[in-house]
């Protein structure tokens, strides 16, 4: 078991856990942590807690911070700017011809990356437009397809039901749905009534799905002839799940009554019949576009699925090639000073980032100067030594010393002998 803290960067969105280092977070606390896509804000769901290593992604990074008003001001002027940056996308879309709509950007917290999201009808040729925006950003691009439901999950709205969408307020992902569950749930299988802001079947048929397949494993069908435990036999007329009562046409003789009786007092056989027989033409008509619906929604989840694979498959791989590019250098450092021969440090090099952001090496300098392979301060030592005795000897000539300028040779005399002559 490892202690780790639930952290989210969107209203409704996955659940990322976190290393909390010993530190008390609350529900709500907004913190910085590193990503994959660099330095984020996000805020925590939940309070620290225990669970498996089977659900932990390695490795476990750790919360650098608890936000502080700068980081909070820093994240409000992100919001800011990314309005500006879709009204600056949306008019390059439009001066390269393409076929795809802008839903949404969104800057990094550390202004390394600005993400744009988009939805088309197939795949998009966007390198052009890429090349321009980082022309104008001066900063990575990214441009990320989405599929309707993430489209919606991103605005958000308001559902049939009145409430905020679920996939906008707390879903963690969005999830497969059925035709399969609305019939379950004896529901219309028309598309107006089942169908979300997206136009997919609504998230919420996948809410109670289980509730019902396991309350309706004890229920008849609909026009299933049963007997009863009072000798009354007849067709069900009505099922009611929630309350599991079923209403029988009960046959005698000439007379018909309808009666209620609970699930345990009946004796019945499953039946099944072909749908066709049952459905009109309009309800094949309405089963058909679900069914397209659903189609469209499992390849929308499987081009998601693709698409996170490859992103997961290219950073894996700028992370190796940043280790070899560094290995590298190191080596020819080595090499470097194996030429220089033996007492030669190899030179450091530091990793400093720019204002900007990005990393950049930086060799120290006053290192390892001279080809005298000496340490520095004792170079700079028997330099002083030198100019000490350069010095004595030069005054030792104003004291009666031979000294010699231009091929003569002149003697100084002292103040005594002066006098003495």
């Amino acid at each position: 078991m490892t202690k780790v803290v639930g952290v989210r960067f969107n209203m409704a969105g996955k659940i990322y856990y976190f290393d909390p280092c010993g530190a008390e977070l609350e529900r709500g606390q907004h913190v910085i942590v590193e990503t994959a896509r660099g330095m984020e804000y996000g805020f925590v769901v939940g309070g620290v807690k225990e669970v498996d290593d089977s659900e932990i992604v390695a490795p476990l990074k750790p919360i650098i911070r608890v936000s502080t008003p700068e980081d909070d001001a820093h994240n409000a002027e992100n919001l800011e700017k990314k309005k500006e940056a879709c009204a600056i996308c949306k008019e390059k879309i439009k001066k390269h011809g393409l076929e795809m709509k802008l839903v949404d950007a969104e800057y990094t917290f550390d202004n390394n990356k600005l993400l744009f999201y988009f939805t088309a009808d197939g795949r998009i040729d966007f390198r052009e437009l890429v090349k321009d925006l980082a022309g104008v950003f001066r900063t990575r691009i990214e441009l990320r397809q989405i599929g309707v439901r993430d489209e919606i999950r991103l605005m958000g709205g308001i559902g049939v039901c009145g409430r905020v969408l679920c996939c906008h307020s707390y879903l963690t992902d969005l999830v497969s749905v059925s035709i399969k569950m609305a019939k379950e749930q004896n529901l219309s299988l028309n598309p107006a009534k089942i169908s979300g802001v997206c136009g997919r079947l609504m998230c919420c048929l996948k809410n109670e799905e289980e509730t019902y397949e396991e309350l309706n494993k004890n229920l008849p069908s609909v026009g299933e002839y049963v007997s009863a435990s009072d000798g009354g036999h007849g067709t069900v007329q009505s099922v009611n799940v929630l309350r599991q009562l079923v209403r029988v046409v009960v046959e005698e003789g000439d007379s018909r009554e309808i009666r209620e009786y609970k699930p345990e007092d009946l004796q019945f056989k499953k039946m099944y019949r072909k749908a066709s027989e049952e459905m009109t033409d309009e309800d094949r008509e309405a089963i058909a576009m679900l069914e397209q619906m659903e189609k469209q929604d499992r390849q929308e989840k499987a081009e998601r699925e693709a698409n996170q694979a490859a992103e997961r498959e290219a950073r894996q791989k700028r992370m190796e090639e940043r280790a070899a590019k560094k290995d590298k250098v190191v080596k020819a450092q080595l090499n470097k000073s194996e030429k220089k021969g033996p007492g030669v440090l190899p030179e450091e090099v530091d990793e400093v980032k720019t204002p900007d952001g990005k990393e950049k090496k930086h060799r120290r300098r006053g290192k390892n100067r001279g080809g005298n392979n000496q340490h520095p301060a004792e170079e700079k030592k028997q330099g002083k030594e030198g100019d000490n005795a350069k010095n004595k000897e030069t005054r030792s000539n104003r004291h009666g010393q031979s000294s010699r300028h231009n091929g003569r040779e002149y003697r100084s005399h002292s103040n005594k002998d002066q006098q003495s002559t």
